[in-house]
């Protein structure tokens, strides 16, 4: 299994976890608290842990391709829903 783990800066951390899943639950069968979050994608999954200032996420994938599908939907969806404090995606 692969992973990459991004840590994004935000004193909202909580409501994107709460705001990621929720959206994604329309498609997938998304899980979440206020502070954990589990989005099962086809390719991959990621995990969700919101901190105090920081969104954790953690996607893990079979493929190296499918690690980046899942990457990039979080991503995609973190930047938009953070638009306004312009949030960035660093994955190591």
């Amino acid at each position: 299994m692969m992973t990459a783990t991004a840590i994004v800066r935000s004193e909202k951390a909580g409501r994107y976890l709460v705001q990621l899943c929720k959206h994604f639950a329309h498609k997938i069968p998304a899980e979440w608290t206020d502070t954990t979050g589990f989005a099962p994608f086809a390719m991959g999954n990621c995990r969700m842990t919101a901190e105090d200032g920081v969104l954790i996420l953690v996607c893990e994938a079979e493929t190296e391709e499918a690690l980046g599908t899942v990457k990039y939907i979080i991503e995609d969806h973190v930047v938009r829903f953070g638009w306004k404090e312009k949030i960035s995606v660093n994955w190591r």
